[in-house]
């Protein structure tokens, strides 16, 4: 019991202690905050720069906050450091701050400034000037001084040089720093080294592929003498990596899956001082062929039926792009059936025994779906109409993936819609979706004004409107929405004069029949028998057009045209003939500008075809061309037949038939080089009894648009002053080899030959033939073409024979 009492009395001891320290320390920290001191003011903020000066003090205090006067604050003295780091003026920035009573302090910052660029030299640059350098390189005068900058910039110059054709160039830098300034000086070192050019590029085992097809994928070519336009023959390191690449992808799909085209195995030397030649080293492999081909998981189609898809046969080449054409080509199979959910993946099994690559075409088939309604959004000024009989799906239809996108590519060639989309939307029925249209109105309509020359008209002035998306009868919506087009066009040149309106519906009755008219009224002006005749033309044009079958187009046409002619008398008579009195009449017979018209005369053919012209004209038309202009392969074939009687209401019965043909043969995708062969024929004769045949419906050849090395209309018959009076038949051939040098720019070689002839379907050579050859350049203006060319007469008469002639002229030559 004594113990117990023992230790009773430690405990109360022991805590009576504790007890008094902790009220002491509670009482002192209440003493403490309660005579917490306030935070000191500024007295002064003083810069100290160390080591070098080239930064202002003015500087440094725009990119800080504290000052003179406030109260000293922590916080916002650690984010004027982060500030004055961010400027990336400074290497090194140190706070102290200097007591100088209990409520006044002193902040001291001392701060070590980088090193600044006073001056950017170049040495050794004999080729290449100064100024274009120091434009490319990113290091400029009073920037920080920056080494890692100042190194990249080596490379900046290197391949600069590399471009030019100098492959050995090399790019040292020194940079001279001034601790007592704080600037430092860069110069960059460039030995330029000879310039060269690819002479040659040479293939090392490419047995199976030949070089002219490697080549192609190559966009590093060797020196040629249309380099200086094209720009090759230069070695750019970057392109020539991504020639290798293009390489490896060539024997990629040619089978070659393990081929081996190392970098470091190519060869640069040099067998002359201005020449280099480029080795390769190519590693073909094995070429590995197709296996066996199965499909699973098809239920509605047998793999007999899917195996008629498919463009790949076991034992043939396997090539990687052909197989994905084959899963499309079922995808589409199973699209146009309405099963357009469905989808293919296609497994790749190596057969270890074979050594062939085994194909497993693993399908998914969707339940089979129908469109149930058409949704439009997007057109704001297009009718709806005008949309849905593009499309080749409607409600009802089964939903074909292939004309999905084939109404796609009609809303595009439109040309009414920006990017138009076309997609599936799901619906609560089984079995059905919505077809979605999605459009983005484009611009339609245009007015435009301007300027031309050509070889054949010299000056020329135009106004004209155009609207595309034409609407007769929406006055409130400004005559837009119905795709119907309309073209108003006002042309007033040196020797012509011509105003046309012209309208177009090609939906008429709401069916794919096209109907549309034209309004004309025009002059021409031209040398006849040493007399300016003006040839007057008013009239109008109706007709239906409509395709036949695939790409076969017909157009039928009525027209009729009200021709006169103006002739300015010579100062000196020289026909024989009855002598010049009444201003209308001599003897009975019509004069026109003073000049008698009678048969005694050449004029008399002018006279003769003053009148009306009825028409009817039959056109059948086929064009593949892939593109209208600098077009690359495609051909147009065109059979065009008139007939003119005065059953119609006309002066005049003749039968007419022309036949115009163009062929382009592509010869490689390098430069896009093709050959294009032209092919016309025509004749016309008299019917019904009829005895004229109007004087602008002959034939004639000569000018930019058929025998270039000729003038205007000066192949074929002529009078006895050498004036062309045209013929009643007529055949023309041509060849233009083009090649285009760069987007927009193209050279051409061409050759034309023809005759005409009086006789009816009269195709002879013997008489009035000639021919040409000659060269041109073909240049994009605006979207138009600018077609430059001359030609040099191989055939010639004494009466056409002007020497070789210079032609330009706007679009094309069809």
């Amino acid at each position: 019991m004594k113990i117990v009492r023992n230790n009773l009395i430690r405990f109360f001891a022991l805590f009576v202690v504790f007890s008094s320290i902790g009220i002491v320390g509670l009482s002192a920290q209440d003493g403490v905050e309660a005579e917490a001191p306030k935070p000191p003011s500024i007295r002064n903020v003083l810069i100290n720069f160390t080591g070098l000066s080239n930064v202002n003090e003015e500087v440094v205090r725009a990119n800080m906050s504290i000052r003179e006067g406030k109260i000293f604050d922590q916080v916002a003295l650690d984010r004027d450091i982060r500030s004055l780091y961010r400027t990336r003026l400074f290497e090194f920035i140190e706070v102290r701050l200097k007591p100088i009573s209990d409520e006044v302090v002193d902040v001291i910052f001392d701060i070590r400034p980088k090193f600044r660029i006073s001056s950017v030299n170049f040495e050794g640059n004999d080729h290449i000037i100064d100024r274009y350098l120091e434009n490319k390189v990113e290091v400029k005068v009073n920037q920080v001084l920056n080494e890692r900058l100042v190194k990249s910039d080596t490379e900046i110059i290197k391949e600069l040089y590399l471009k030019k054709g100098y492959f050995k160039v090399r790019v040292d830098y020194q940079v001279d720093r001034n601790p007592g300034t704080g600037y430092g000086n860069v110069t960059y070192r460039i030995t330029e080294g000879r310039k060269f050019k690819i002479r040659r590029i040479v293939f090392e085992g490419n047995d199976t592929l030949k070089k002219r097809k490697i080549k192609s994928r190559m966009k590093t070519k060797r020196w040629s003498f249309l380099s200086v336009l094209t720009g090759t023959g230069k070695y750019s390191a970057d392109q020539f990596e991504d020639d290798l690449e293009n390489v490896r992808d060539l024997y990629r799909i040619e089978g070659f899956l393990d081929v081996g085209i190392d970098p470091a195995t190519v060869e640069f030397s040099y067998p002359s001082k201005k020449r280099m030649q480029i080795t390769i080293n190519i590693d073909e492999g094995k070429r590995y062929k197709v296996g066996s081909i199965s499909f699973e998981d098809n239920e509605l189609y047998s793999q007999q039926i899917l195996q008629l898809l498919l463009r790949v046969r076991p034992g043939t080449t396997y090539r990687p792009e052909e197989i994905d054409k084959d899963v499309e080509a079922v995808e589409n199979f199973y699209g146009q059936l309405g099963y357009m959910e469905t989808r293919v993946r296609l497994e790749r099994v190596p057969n270890m025994e074979t050594g062939d690559i085994d194909l497993i075409y693993k399908v998914y088939e969707s339940e089979k779906y129908l469109v149930e309604s058409v949704e439009i959004e997007g057109n704001s000024k297009t009718k709806s109409t005008v949309i849905v009989r593009e499309l080749a799906l409607g409600p009802g239809s089964t939903f074909d993936s292939v004309r999905m996108d084939s109404s796609r590519m009609r809303l595009e060639n439109t040309r009414f819609f920006e990017d138009p989309n076309v997609t599936s939307m799901s619906t609560n029925i089984p079995g059905r979706k919505h077809l979605r249209i999605s459009v983005h109105e484009g611009r339609t309509g245009n007015f435009s004004f301007g300027a031309g020359f050509s070889s054949l008209e010299k000056a020329t002035f135009f106004v004209e409107l155009t609207q595309s998306n034409f609407d007769l009868f929406n006055w409130k919506g400004a005559f837009q929405g119905d795709g119907q087009k309309f073209r108003l066009r006002a042309q007033i040149g040196s020797y012509s004069q011509q105003i046309m309106l012209s309208f177009e519906e090609p939906w008429l009755f709401e069916r794919r029949l096209t109907f549309g008219f034209s309004i004309f009224d025009t002059s021409s002006s031209y040398d006849y028998g040493y007399q300016d005749v003006e040839n007057i033309q008013r009239g109008f044009e109706i007709y239906l057009r409509r395709r036949l079958i695939e790409l076969v187009e017909a157009r039928i046409a009525y027209g009729l045209t009200d021709q006169q002619y103006n002739i300015d008398v010579a100062p000196t008579p020289i026909f024989d003939g009855p002598a010049i009195g009444d201003p209308n009449t001599e003897n009975g017979n019509p004069k026109a500008g003073g000049l008698l018209f009678n048969e005694q005369n050449e004029y008399s053919r002018l006279y003769q075809s003053i009148g009306l012209t009825s028409r009817l004209n039959l056109n059948l038309r086929r064009d593949t061309r892939d593109r209208l202009l600098n077009t690359f392969r495609g051909a147009r074939y065109e059979l065009d037949l008139t007939y003119a009687g005065d059953f119609l209401g006309g002066d005049f019965d003749y039968l007419k038939a022309e036949t115009r043909n163009l062929y382009y043969f592509p010869l490689t995708v390098k430069h896009t080089q093709t050959i294009e062969f032209l092919l016309r024929a025509g004749t016309i004769t008299n019917i019904n009894g009829g005895t004229v045949i109007p004087f602008e419906q002959l034939f004639f050849l000569g000018g930019p648009d058929t025998l270039r090395g000729f003038e205007y209309r000066d192949v074929g018959p002529k009078n006895q002053f050498g004036q062309p009076i045209g013929g009643k038949s007529y055949g023309m051939v041509g060849a233009e080899y083009s090649i285009g040098f760069t987007e927009g720019f193209r050279g051409a070689i061409f050759y034309d030959g023809g005759m005409v002839n009086s006789p009816i379907a009269d195709f002879s050579l013997d008489k009035y033939w000639a021919d040409n050859y000659g060269f041109g350049l073909r240049i994009s203006v605006m979207g138009t073409p600018l077609r430059l060319d001359y030609g040099i007469p191989l055939t010639s008469d004494e009466s056409n024979d002007n020497g070789s002639q210079f032609n330009f002229s706007f679009g094309g030559r069809f």
